[in-house]
């Protein structure tokens, strides 16, 4: 098959949209599959990342003179993403993608909806979306939530897909590497303790998170605990954060690391902003205190920690360092807390979601060949 992944990265963004599509991406590789990027030339788009792993990259020119305000009554929240009209982006993709046999297009962007999908349709087999919001309307053969909880998952997006959309919906569709299936089966019960803390807020911190937890760690009751670092490439104060950790005995500060797993394997606590690496670490059984950084995150945190998966500590422009303080002291109080979240997160994910959506993937283009 011939995959085109629909993805954009900024600082603004984020970079999580694109990293998952690059695991779909490495999954369908080793499958003998064909994958190439179409992404947006935003500040921060990761296009040296794509090219690093080898995939064939079309990068949409970043910004094109037009007014969003005029069509104001159709955008989306996100809208502004997009950094142009939608009918633009599908005019420019659908360039991209004109003359060459496509066999599933992913789409993985808050600022895309049916319009745009509608407009794409014409050019490839088969339209894969993956989405986390529910927030608006879809028109594809297969819609990704890895991200929905509870009870409501089955009622989220049923007004907000065509009939014939397959739904794949809750963690055990996560999109990790299979360096974390293979990791998890070899992984021994955690016992609760904590002498080995992560942080890692995510591809870019608006907040200074990463700043914030440091200080929080930097209290004499947690000088014991060593700490890795690992900042994203749009954090905006690198320098910043590896002064602070160069003056922490048994501290050690990472960068542009093609996985998490190896440390989130020898951590015992990890201090975050959930996304995806939510998945990743509750894979591996790794207890979690979190801020949300963007809104997105805001409903999956809450409706982790009241699963008693995580410890949610709100938004990032509310939460204190005292209150970080207050959470870590808890967390190394209750070892056996810990220990009873690690088992419970490692049989909410099994790291196998990868291969189910390639599976299917595979499935259905069989179907219609």
């Amino acid at each position: 098959m011939r995959i085109a992944f629909r993805a954009d990265a900024s600082v603004q963004i984020g970079t999580g949209h694109v990293m998952r599509c690059l695991t779909l991406a490495d999954a369908l590789r080793a499958q003998g599959h064909e994958c190439l990027f179409i992404c947006r030339d935003h500040p921060g788009c990761l296009s040296e990342l794509i090219n690093q792993r080898g995939y064939e990259l079309h990068l949409l020119t970043h910004k094109i003179p037009t007014d969003l305000e005029n069509e104001s009554d159709n955008l989306l929240a996100h809208a502004e993403w997009l950094g142009v009209p939608w009918q633009k982006d599908a005019e420019q993709t659908n360039r991209v993608l004109s003359g060459q046999t496509v066999d599933w297009l992913v789409a993985d962007h808050y600022a895309l909806d049916s319009r745009w999908e509608r407009q794409i349709a014409s050019k490839v087999k088969r339209i894969l979306v993956i989405d986390d919001l529910a927030d608006r309307k879809h028109q594809a053969d297969i819609l990704l939530d890895q991200n929905a909880l509870g009870e409501r998952i089955k009622e989220r997006y049923r007004d907000l897909v065509n009939l014939q959309c397959g739904l794949f919906l809750g963690p055990q569709y996560a999109l990790l590497g299979q360096e974390y299936r293979l990791l998890a089966s070899a992984m021994p019960e955690r016992d609760g303790h904590v002498s080995r803390v992560l942080i890692f807020v995510g591809g870019s911190d608006p907040h200074h998170l990463t700043e914030q937890y440091l200080e929080a760690l930097a209290s004499p009751p947690f000088k014991h605990l060593a700490v890795d670092v690992v900042i994203g490439k749009n954090h905006p104060s690198p320098e910043k954060v590896g002064k602070i950790v160069e003056s922490r005995d048994g501290a050690r500060l990472y960068t542009g690391l093609p996985s998490l797993s190896a440390l989130l394997v020898r951590a015992d606590l990890i201090l975050g902003a959930g996304g995806a690496t939510n998945w990743e670490r509750m894979c591996l059984g790794l207890p979690a205190i979190v801020v949300s950084v963007a809104r997105n995150q805001e409903s999956i945190n809450e409706e982790l920690d009241h699963l008693s998966l995580l410890h949610f500590l709100g938004r990032a422009e509310d939460v204190s360092v005292e209150e970080i303080r207050t959470c870590l002291a808890s967390v190394l109080e209750n070892t056996r807390c810990n220990a009873d979240q690690s088992r419970a997160m490692r049989q909410v994910v099994d790291g196998t979601g990868t291969a189910r959506l390639v599976e299917a993937m595979e499935q259905i283009s069989h179907a219609i060949a």
